[in-house]
C-alpha cells in the first residue's frame, strides 16, 4: 500500500485554499476535481481523480456534475474539459452528465 508525499499533501491543502479543487466526499474524501481555467464565457475542468478502492461508486460522476453545476452557477456559460478517447469509462461519465464531445485533439512530434 502506498503513501501520500508531503508534497502531495502541500498541493492539495493549496488547491483547497484557492478554492480551485472539489473534493466529493462520503464520510472520507473520495473523489477531487479542480477547475484550471477560466475563460470569458466558461470554466475548464481538469485532474478528476478518485482512488482505485472508492471507484465505480458514482463518486467521480457526482463531484464532476457537482463542479460543472458550481462553475454555472457562478455565471459560466458552459464548462469543458479533455478526455482522453481511449478511456471509455471516463469518456461514458462525462456524457451522462452532459458533456458532449466537440473535436478531438491529435499531439505530433517533428524529429
Amino acid at each position: 500500500m502506498g503513501s501520500i508525499e508531503s508534497d502531495t499533501e502541500r498541493w492539495v491543502k493549496r488547491v483547497l485554499q484557492q478554492g480551485t479543487a472539489y473534493l466529493w466526499e462520503d464520510e472520507v474524501p473520495v473523489s477531487i476535481a479542480c477547475h484550471v481555467g477560466i475563460t470569458l464565457n466558461g470554466a475548464r475542468i481538469s485532474i478528476v481523480y478518485t482512488p482505485p478502492e472508492y471507484r465505480r461508486k458514482g463518486y467521480a460522476c457526482a463531484c464532476v456534475a457537482a463542479l460543472s453545476q458550481t462553475l454555472l452557477n457562478q455565471g459560466n456559460r458552459y464548462c469543458f474539459l479533455f478526455t482522453d478517447l481511449a478511456n471509455p469509462t471516463s469518456n461514458h461519465i462525462y456524457q451522462e452528465i452532459g458533456y458532449q464531445p466537440v473535436g478531438d485533439w491529435d499531439n505530433y512530434s517533428f524529429v
